[in-house]
């Protein structure tokens, strides 16, 4: 599925596009990135489970095979599966499983988790010690090592220290003697979690929602993804990129017409879809599209700008060869299928 067309293009082609809200269907003006969209979750897709079957060509697609792009489905990325597979299951009880998570989730770096594991041995919250983890981090930024994430901005919170690592030390303290693990669990809704999540100091929305679908992973939170959706500033670019209007929706709400249209557009553009093993885009998965596609269009269709004007991909494609134990949340039912891989025929890539 070779889609990338070279060089600016000077199309003026604006589409119409009918997505479904309470009260009926909407007009929506979408561009040609609106089409890109999809064939980059079908392509993309197409990628991981050529990389789960081993092939050695993931993809034909020159801009998918020079620049780094995440998964289809958040879940799938490499940060996702060591949370799910190493960090999660490690806890010890509820309480464990906030510390852990958080923990490895504000570094967002499995260098990082590994480095403490190293010097301090297993991480529970039984064994915390600002101190110790304050130093220790410390040492790493001093032989060289970076302990963040390039991911994404984690702002200091400002707890009176001097080095952003130790005010987010402090953050975890005080998220964790403010009885966050209980009052998570007695949140109604993703939502309200998330709203709890955003009180706290330094985590503005894009943050506090990252967050909140990490805990949901686990057993502490249990909510559907299609309840609630935060747009980050990648994908209000590429809202932008996608929609010369949106007729008065929302950026959250055309992340859910997205989801809701997913099928019909798939089959429109003849694009057999290679689903999570029947689990079908979240709005989280429809979020981060958008982000992807963002930087996608920047090589793709130059002409198309977004919010923050950037125009250059920053992280070039590196193959990762160190193995990967691959396993999602226990409540959606996937792993058994993950073992046997009963995934449809694969095609490779042209």
């Amino acid at each position: 599925m070779l889609f990338f067309a070279p060089g600016p293009s000077t199309s003026t082609r604006r589409d119409t596009v009918r997505v479904p809200v309470v009260r009926g269907r909407l007009e929506l003006k979408a561009t040609r990135a609106f089409y890109t969209y999809w064939r980059f979750a079908g392509e993309r897709q197409e990628m991981f489970f050529r990389n789960l079957h081993g092939h050695q060509v993931l993809t034909g697609d020159p801009i998918l095979s020079s620049y780094r792009f995440t998964n289809a489905y958040r879940a799938s990325d490499r940060v996702s599966q060591f949370l799910l597979s190493h960090v999660i299951p490690g806890s010890t009880d509820e309480i464990d499983t906030v510390f852990r998570t958080l923990l490895f989730k504000i570094f967002n770096r499995i260098d990082t988790w590994r480095y403490l594991v190293n010097r301090l041995g297993s991480l529970h919250y039984s064994n915390f010690s600002t101190k110790q983890y304050d130093a220790v981090l410390s040492e790493a930024i001093s032989s060289g090592s970076r302990i963040y994430s390039a991911a994404y901005i984690m702002p200091s919170p400002q707890f009176g220290l001097q080095r952003k690592h130790s005010n987010h030390i402090a953050l975890l303290k005080f998220m964790m003697d403010d009885q966050l693990p209980r009052r998570l669990q007695h949140c109604t809704s993703l939502r309200q979690a998330y709203e709890l999540l955003l009180s706290y100091r330094s985590l503005g929305p894009f943050l506090a929602f990252q967050f909140v679908t990490d805990l949901n992973y686990s057993s502490i939170l249990d909510f559907e993804e299609r309840d609630f959706v935060v747009a980050g500033p990648g994908a209000v670019d590429g809202i932008r990129k996608c929609f010369v209007e949106t007729a008065g929706l929302t950026n959250e709400d055309v992340i859910k017409a997205m989801a809701d249209i997913a099928h019909e557009q798939f089959s429109a553009l003849g694009i057999k879809f290679l689903d999570l093993w029947g689990r079908p885009l979240q709005l989280i998965d429809c979020q981060n599209l958008f982000c992807e596609v963002d930087k996608y269009c920047r090589v793709a269709h130059p002409e198309l700008s977004g919010a923050s004007g950037r125009t250059r991909i920053k992280q070039r494609y590196v193959p990762n060869v160190e193995p990967m134990r691959r396993l999602y949340p226990e409540k959606w039912h996937l792993n058994t299928s993950l073992e046997r891989r009963p995934t449809p025929a694969v095609i490779s890539a042209a």
